[in-house]
């Protein structure tokens, strides 16, 4: 189903990565690729502040009796760095916390989850940080939850379970978008590590992304891919903060 699709995406790139690590790896003991090249980057996680805005969302909920949302402002995000010379790509996943509200045996549950990838260049010189603005794209899906317990939990039998009328579904909402900014890392040094016939510099990347958030598309609410019209799709454009922690490395041959 589509609402899987940032989930695949994810197992996807760190399969990816792993697999170019292991060529890597592989190329560095033939004299290939790693001959040539130095492989550098890092692993992170990442806390990012974004103010949304789903007042057209709550309307739709207090028109049908339902209190209103308070939608959490804090993404958590798995990311990935590529730093090649001067150039550093980021990749990486994020959610928001779940928010929900509730009435009777009704209740409602919120979130988002984002995939978003970067690139941006370095015009420091000094090897103890990094300074760079950077311009990146960012599809995100919004998720709502829908729990109508008094309908489901009102038979013992899994037959009658089966075609029990309810009012529970999920509802989701694609959006793109487009990140402009710049970010900052200070680079912790750590003890070398030394493997065969290469080393192994590695650092704790601690930073700051800060920029604007352009939400350019806002889609229809749907089930599954049935499309809903005169849905909520107000776009969130908004300013964002992320503080970024990581551990680095760079591979010498």
């Amino acid at each position: 189903m589509k609402k899987f699709t940032y989930l695949a995406a994810l197992a996807a790139l760190f399969f990816s990565s792993n697999t170019l690590m292991g060529q890597t790896t592989d190329t560095a003991k033939t004299h290939g690729w790693m001959s040539h090249h130095n492989p550098a980057g890092a692993m992170q996680i990442q806390v990012t502040y974004r103010k949304g805005d789903i007042s057209q969302l709550n309307g739709a909920l207090n028109a049908n009796g339902i209190p209103s949302i308070n939608q959490s402002n804090i993404w958590i995000n798995a990311s990935m760095s590529h730093i090649y010379k001067n150039w550093l790509f980021e990749d990486g996943i994020g959610f928001t916390p779940i928010a929900s509200s509730t009435v009777n045996d009704l209740k409602v549950k919120y979130n988002q989850y984002q995939l978003f990838w970067r690139a941006g260049y370095n015009i420091s010189s000094s090897s103890s940080y990094r300074l760079y603005p950077f311009a990146g794209i960012n599809f995100s899906a919004a998720m709502l939850k829908v729990e109508d317990k008094a309908r489901i939990q009102n038979t013992n039998s899994f037959t009658d379970e089966l075609l029990n009328s309810t009012s529970s579904k999920t509802f989701w909402q694609p959006n793109f978008g487009i990140e402009l900014g710049a970010g900052y890392d200070f680079l912790i040094k750590m003890k070398t590590k030394k493997m065969d016939c290469f080393e192994i510099e590695r650092n704790i990347p601690i930073g700051i992304r800060a920029g604007y958030y352009i939400n350019a598309y806002a889609g229809d609410w749907k089930i599954d891919s049935y499309k809903l019209q005169n849905s909520p799709n107000q776009k969130q454009s908004a300013v964002f903060v992320t503080f970024n922690i990581g551990l680095g490395y760079k591979v010498n041959k």
